[in-house]
């Protein structure tokens, strides 16, 4: 008999039931490698659409297309086996109807392995997310700071008058309401994140939100130092830019004086690597 322990992936149902529980782990992905790393130890690895800032070297999300998205994805979904993994719906790829976002939403689904879909944005997406819900697409909401209004808003903390205060809340409330399994709460005010996640039934998940929220999520090559500049929410916890740069240095030198390869990377006629000495 086999000794080999069958490992669960973790579903929308298990990260619902984390309301109020023990904080859900989340982090993003965009290639297969960070996926098998990440997919043992979080809950939920989101394919944000923030691949095109880290991973394409755009200024915002904007330019990202579905498709560049869906090519990600599947590489990512080939690396997981236990997260929950969702996709981030990117700026255009939902916003002009409900019909749109159902249409787009079953292909990244049956494309890529992905659980469920994040659609950015407030109130208005409400019947979007009924619609959705209704026809077996789960949903992540995300409200608060929203970078696909950049050009509109700036990347401005929000909740930190009354009045931006009632507003992202009733956003929030609303989208609760029409079935979304959870909220990215990204950039707003520790006081705000506290009273929603308290006044809905789904998990909330904190970026910039403070520990108020029943889950965390950040990118995860500003954690590990990959990012040239870190929010100032972040915290690094490695610092590989620099660990890559020493060992592309070493690399470079190692070439120039021939010390690589060395006879144990050399092929000779028998087609084996010489055995190290």
């Amino acid at each position: 008999m086999s000794s080999t322990v069958e490992i669960k992936t973790r579903t929308i149902r298990q990260i619902r039931e984390r309301k109020g529980g023990e904080p859900v782990v989340c982090l993003t992905a965009y290639n297969t490698p960070m996926a098998e790393i990440l997919d043992p130890i979080v809950d939920l690895i989101l394919v944000g659409d923030s691949m095109a800032n880290v991973v394409l070297g755009h200024a915002n999300t904007l330019p990202l297309t579905l498709d560049d998205m869906i090519v990600h994805a599947k590489a990512v979904s080939r690396g997981v086996k236990r997260a929950c993994l969702i996709f981030d719906m990117p700026f255009g790829s939902y916003e002009e109807s409900r019909e749109q976002a159902l249409r787009n939403s079953v292909r990244v689904l049956k494309e890529t392995g992905c659980v469920g879909v994040k659609l950015e944005g407030g109130r208005y997406l409400a019947e979007t997310i009924v619609y959705l819900t209704e026809r077996g697409v789960p949903v992540m909401g995300h409200v608060g700071m929203l970078p696909h209004y950049v050009n509109q808003r700036g990347f401005a903390v929000r909740g930190r008058s009354n009045a931006e205060s009632d507003e992202v809340l009733k956003d929030a409330i609303e989208i609760d309401e029409a079935g979304v399994f959870a909220t990215v709460l990204e950039a707003v005010a520790e006081p705000l994140a506290r009273n929603i996640t308290r006044s809905v039934s789904n998990v909330t998940i904190g970026i910039g939100a403070s520990a108020a929220c029943d889950g965390q999520i950040v990118v995860t090559e500003d954690i590990l130092g990959l990012t040239p500049k870190t929010p100032s929410f972040v915290r690094r916890y490695a610092e590989l830019r620099e660990v890559i740069t020493e060992a592309v240095k070493h690399y470079d030198a190692d070439v120039r004086a021939r010390l690589y390869p060395a006879d144990e990377h050399t092929y000779p006629l028998d087609g084996k690597p010489k055995a190290k000495s």
